[in-house]
């Protein structure tokens, strides 16, 4: 009996890939809510280090350390220690309103949401909307990258990286963070399928991920020094970099044209129903990243020819 051969245009079909997208997308949830905390809490436990290190004082400013300083720097380091252990895969999420541990068949990708009626199974508090917009996001896109890439490592590739973007665009809308455990991943990468010949060419992926950042940079600092203001952040470089490794130099320009387009329509909208920000700060992350998937969708040498380029 001769094993049955293995069907990549089923396996990687829209359907069957948007169907692993709601599962991604489940995932992306716990990572757009859990990340920022696991970060604030290491980034606290460096402070703590600090304020309990003499020495670092003592180079720092030219004295002693004061003994509350470390003082303090023990109480913090006392009160990480005293946190539930959090990472991605554990503990299993809980209601935060009552401290429900979700069972799996309520943590079903939309459909347990449905079932719910969007309430919590034991206390009947509301889950936020956004659990399912994120899970049928992420099936929409890995559905529509299945369709223009066809059944491809490059659509495997290109599934992966949405996965990233979206959880980008989740964290940078809640934190203003883009972090880099999850950029600079995202750019090596864009570099890597480069190389193995399954997006752009390496050439165009390094001069990509180098006008990527660099035309960011260049903004960002003569908006400083003509206004004394900071416009984005260092993050908003590095993620251009990133869509530059896998798109190339020439998309550079059309995905911050299309960013720059939404967050506009986004932001006057937010400005008209009074749903600004404190500060009326809008996260550019989010409209970069879609401004990328755009241009992966519409395809390269379509855009060219939209600009009169190709």
């Amino acid at each position: 009996m001769t094993a049955p051969a293995f069907d990549a245009g089923l396996i990687l079909s829209p359907w069957v890939l948007g169907l692993l997208g709601l599962c991604i997308g489940s995932f992306l949830n716990v990572v757009i809510h859990r990340l920022p905390i696991m970060l604030d809490r290491s980034w606290w436990r460096d402070i703590a280090d600090q304020l309990t290190d003499p020495e670092a004082y003592q180079r720092v400013f030219g004295a002693k350390a004061p003994s509350e300083k470390e003082h303090f720097g023990k109480s913090l380091t006392e009160a990480l220690a005293a946190q539930p252990a959090l990472k991605l895969t554990h503990p299993r999420s809980r209601c935060p309103a009552c401290g429900h541990q979700i069972a799996w068949y309520e943590n079903l990708p939309v459909l347990s949401y449905l079932v719910l009626k969007g309430r919590c199974a034991a206390c009947k508090t509301s889950i936020s909307p956004r659990y399912p917009f994120v899970e049928c996001l992420t099936a929409a896109l890995f559905a529509a990258v299945a369709w223009r890439f066809g059944p491809t490592l490059t659509a495997l590739a290109w599934c992966a990286a949405v996965a990233v973007l979206v959880a980008l665009s989740g964290i940078d809308w809640d934190t203003t963070l883009l972090p880099d455990v999850l950029t600079y991943p995202l750019l090596w990468a864009g570099l890597l399928c480069s190389l193995l010949g399954l997006t752009v060419p390496l050439p165009h992926a390094v001069w990509g991920a180098i006008a990527g950042y660099l035309s960011l940079w260049s903004v960002y600092w003569l908006f400083k020094l003509t206004t004394g203001k900071e416009g984005m952040g260092y993050g908003d470089f590095k993620l251009l970099a990133a869509l530059g490794a896998w798109l190339g130099w020439q998309m550079i320009l059309p995905i911050v044209l299309s960013a720059s387009v939404i967050g506009a329509i986004v932001g006057i909208g937010m400005k008209l129903s009074s749903g600004l920000r404190e500060g009326r700060y809008v996260p550019f992350g989010p409209f970069l990243a879609g401004g990328g998937i755009a241009v992966m969708l519409a395809g390269p040498q379509r855009v060219l020819g939209w600009l009169g380029w190709a």
